[in-house]
C-alpha cells in the first residue's frame, strides 16, 4: 500500500513519492545544546527515528540527518551567566543529547555540527550575496533579502508582510525589519570567526540550509522539526535555499511534530515547568516514555500526565510479557499436520492485524491506531493462542510482534535468541581465560600457559599469540 504523509507546504496528504526511488533523504532540526534535553525534545526525537523505521521496514533506504547547533545567542547567554566558556558549555550538553539517544533506543546516521561547518556556511552566504539575494550591513552583519524571494511565508501561512518582522535589536541596520540575519558581526567578549565581511558567526537559520544540502544534496525529501520551528526557522531555511541553490521545491516533503504542552502550556525555562529527560528516567523506564510519545498521533499537540506514561508503562510490561509467553509457547507449541477451522480463524485475524498496524502507519503515520492493532495482538496471544498453542499461530504472532518492534523500538533486548546470549556468556569466558594465561607467561609459567592453549584447541578455540598480547578464532563449532 502506498504512504501518504501530511505535507505542511501544501497543506494536505500526498503520497510519498521520494526524489530517487526506494531512497529517502531526511533532516530534522536537534537540539541547540546550551540546556539538558527535556520531556518536550523527545518527542520530536522519537517520532521521527520511529518514522524512519517504517519506511526501513517498508523497504526504502535512508539516510537520517539531525544536525547540533553548538554555536547561538542562548549558548553564549549561559556561558557569560555562569562564567564558563562557551564550548564547555556546547559539548556538555551535546553529551547530555547523546545519552538521550541512547535511553531511547535513537540512531542518526550524521550528526553534523555547526562549528565544523563555519567555511561551508560562509561560502553559502556568499553565493545569496552574489545572487543578489543578501546583503551587508554597515557594522559587518547580513542580511537575507526577503523581498527578493517571491514565495517567502507560503510555508507558514503568514503572507501578510507585517507578520515578518524579525530581529528586532538589529532592525536600524537592515533594509526592511523582516529580513533576517546570515551572519551576525561580533560583539565584544563574543565568540568569532573570520569572514570576508568581518569577525562574526552565523545566523542561525542559514546553519541548517548548509548542513542538510551537504549531507543530502540540494534537494532532499523530508524536512522535520517541531511546529514550532516553521516560523520563522523553517521559513526562513526554505527561502534561502531555495535562493541560493536554484531549485524549487528544496525540500519536497515538510513534516511538523505538535507541541508537547504541560496543563496546556509549552515546556519552557520562564515558567519552570521543564521536565529534563535524565530526570525523567528516574521515574520510568525510558520504553514507557517512548511508548507515551507514539500513544498519539504526531500532528497533535501532547499533553504531559504522570498517568499517561504510567499507562504506557503497563502496556510496555504488557508486550513484554507477550513475547516471554511466546518463547515459552514454542518450545511447548504442537506441530499438527492439519489446522481446525478455529485455528483457520485466529490465523485470518493475525494476519487481519497486521493490515491494520500497516494501514494505520502508511496515512499519515498514525501511531495511534498501530498501537491499537500491537494491543489487539496481545490480546489474542493471551486470549486464543495461550491455550491453544499451534506452531503456526505461536510462530506467526512472534513473527507480528517482532516486525511491530521495528518500529516501536521497546523490545529489542527481550528478542535476544537463548543462543546469542550463550554466545555473548562464551566470548567473555574466554576472554578471561585469555587474561589468566597471559598472567601465567609474565610469570614464565609456560607449562600451564601452553596446556591451556592445548585444551581450548581441542575444544575448537585456537589461541593466536604475538607477543604478551593474544587474540582467538573459533575453528569449529
Amino acid at each position: 500500500m502506498s504512504i501518504k504523509i501530511y505535507n505542511t507546504l501544501s497543506r494536505k496528504l500526498e503520497i510519498l513519492e521520494p526524489l530517487e526511488p526506494g531512497f529517502i533523504r531526511m533532516y530534522v532540526c536537534g537540539p541547540t545544546v546550551y540546556d539538558y534535553n527535556h520531556l518536550g525534545h523527545g518527542r520530536t526525537y522519537v517520532l521521527f527515528d520511529a518514522f524512519k523505521r517504517f519506511l526501513v521496514l517498508r523497504g526504502y533506504h535512508v539516510k537520517h540527518v539531525v544536525n547540533i547547533t553548538d554555536i547561538d545567542d542562548k549558548i553564549i547567554r549561559r556561558a557569560k551567566e555562569e562564567g564558563r566558556d562557551w564550548k564547555d558549555v556546547a559539548d556538555e550538553y551535546t553529551k547530555d543529547y547523546f545519552y538521550i539517544l541512547d535511553k531511547l533506543n535513537i540512531q542518526v546516521d550524521i550528526h553534523p555540527r555547526v562549528t565544523d561547518h563555519i567555511k561551508e556556511i560562509i561560502e553559502f552566504i556568499q553565493l545569496l550575496i552574489d545572487k543578489g539575494y543578501a546583503y551587508v550591513a554597515n557594522s559587518g552583519s547580513v542580511y537575507f533579502d526577503v523581498d527578493k524571494y517571491d514565495d517567502y511565508g507560503r510555508l507558514s501561512g503568514r503572507v501578510d508582510k507585517q507578520l515578518w518582522s524579525q530581529e528586532q535589536e538589529f532592525i536600524s541596520e537592515k533594509k526592511n525589519p523582516y529580513d533576517f540575519a546570515l551572519w551576525k558581526a561580533a560583539k565584544p567578549g563574543e565568540p568569532w570567526w573570520g569572514s570576508p565581511w568581518g569577525k562574526g558567526r552565523p545566523g542561525w537559520h542559514i546553519e541548517c540550509s548548509v548542513m542538510s544540502s551537504r549531507y543530502l544534496g540540494k534537494q532532499f525529501d523530508i524536512h522535520g522539526g517541531g511546529t514550532d520551528l516553521i516560523f520563522p526557522h523553517h521559513e526562513n531555511e526554505r527561502a534561502q535555499s531555495e535562493a541560493a541553490l536554484g531549485v524549487r521545491p528544496w525540500v519536497k516533503y515538510w513534516m511538523h511534530i505538535g507541541m508537547f504542552t504541560i496543563r496546556g502550556d509549552k515546556m519552557s525555562k520562564s515558567l519552570g515547568n521543564i521536565i529534563p529527560l535524565r530526570e525523567a528516567f528516574k521515574k520510568w523506564s525510558p520504553e514507557a516514555i517512548r511508548l507515551f510519545y507514539l500513544s498519539l498521533h504526531y500532528r497533535k499537540p501532547q499533553d504531559f500526565t504522570e498517568e499517561g506514561i504510567h499507562q504506557s508503562q503497563l502496556f510496555y510490561e504488557r508486550l513484554v510479557a507477550t513475547v516471554n509467553l511466546l518463547n515459552k509457547l514454542s518450545r511447548e507449541s504442537i506441530d499438527p499436520h492439519k489446522l481446525s477451522d478455529s485455528d483457520l480463524e485466529i490465523l485470518s485475524r493475525l494476519l487481519d492485524n497486521r493490515r491494520k498496524f500497516h494501514e494505520a502507519l502508511s496515512n499519515d503515520f498514525n501511531t495511534a491506531l498501530a498501537l491499537a492493532a500491537v494491543r489487539e495482538l496481545t490480546n489474542i496471544v493471551f486470549k486464543d493462542i495461550q491455550y491453544n498453542p499451534k506452531y503456526t499461530l505461536v510462530m506467526k504472532a512472534y513473527q507480528l510482534l517482532r516486525e511491530y518492534n521495528t518500529v516501536l523500538g521497546v523490545l529489542d533486548k527481550h528478542f535476544i535468541k537463548p543462543s546469542e546470549e550463550l554466545k555473548t556468556l562464551l566470548d567473555e569466558v574466554i576472554s578471561v581465560i585469555v587474561e589468566v594465561r597471559k598472567e601465567l607467561r609474565k610469570r614464565k609459567e609456560y607449562d600451564l600457559a601452553d596446556r591451556i592453549r592445548s585444551e581450548l584447541e581441542k575444544k575448537g578455540v585456537r589461541l593466536l599469540d604475538k607477543g604478551l598480547e593474544t587474540t582467538w578464532i573459533i575453528v569449529k563449532k
